[in-house]
């Protein structure tokens, strides 16, 4: 294989999939990592991607954002894997908040049917899936509904969580790194996301391991905000390691 043509295809593996692994590519395309490494400094100078620690990120992660239909149809095996790590977050009575997100949906699909809960969540297809559990209380958040994400934002979402206080608020993050904390693309979102973090005893941000170390345009929240980061083995040790250092308590599932 041609370079060329290996670096237009780890180009569109880290588009579709949020970020590309040195290791990983290297076993792909049975090259070495220093191999794979000129080709990722090759694309951060055509601007495709951004070199980080491990990898690389497309350069539009840093202000693009997929729609939900295609989030859920990545990582959706770890996805599930940190929705049933998150249930031991969930308690078994009072309330809760789901963030709108893909992770979050199937925290709220894995909700034990014998708790008497009271959900609150700005996600439509949240609020839909969960109306159908007869012990569940649901309350939806009102405001402009985003077609990309199918959240509730502005305004009317702020004022009625300015009112709304609950034991542990789920909340899902586009970026997590030490040095920015927790980000996410649209500021509609982040003002909401922003919200619900002042809404909750307890904060347990749910994010797949390609969300680490990737920086959004608008920030939402610091690390020592949140009580516990809920992620999947994919996580790099040293990054891994980085959050803890920061004093952040991290769940690889």
């Amino acid at each position: 294989m041609f370079a060329e043509e290996r670096r237009q295809r780890i180009a569109e593996r880290a588009r579709a999939e949020g970020r590309v692994d040195v290791t990983a590519l290297a076993a792909a395309f049975d090259v070495t990592t220093e191999t794979i490494r000129r080709d990722l400094t090759a694309l951060e100078r055509q601007g495709v991607v951004k070199k980080v620690h491990g990898g690389a990120i497309p350069l539009e992660r840093l202000g693009f954002e997929p729609t939900v239909a295609a989030r859920d149809t990545v990582q959706t095996a770890a996805k599930e894997r940190i929705a049933a790590a998150a249930l031991a977050e969930v308690p078994d009575e009072g309330a809760i908040l789901l963030d709108a997100g893909t992770t979050t949906a199937r925290i709220a699909e894995a909700l034990p049917a014998d708790r008497e809960l009271t959900v609150v969540t700005n996600s439509v297809l949240i609020a839909s899936l969960l109306a159908a559990k007869p012990r569940l209380t649901v309350l939806i958040v009102g405001g402009k509904v985003r077609g990309r994400t199918m959240a509730a934002v502005d305004d009317w979402a702020l004022r009625a969580l300015a009112d709304t206080y609950v034991d542990v608020a789920f909340v899902g993050a586009n970026g997590i790194s030490v040095e920015r904390g927790l980000t996410t693309p649209d500021t509609g979102e982040a003002a909401v996301k922003r919200a619900m973090i002042g809404a909750a005893r307890k904060t347990v941000v749910t994010a797949d391991h390609t969300k680490v170390g990737n920086d959004c345009l608008a920030r939402f929240g610091t690390l020592d905000q949140v009580d516990v980061f809920v992620t999947d083995t994919g996580l790099d040790a040293d990054l891994a390691a980085d959050l803890e250092a920061a004093d952040l308590k991290v769940v690889r599932a």
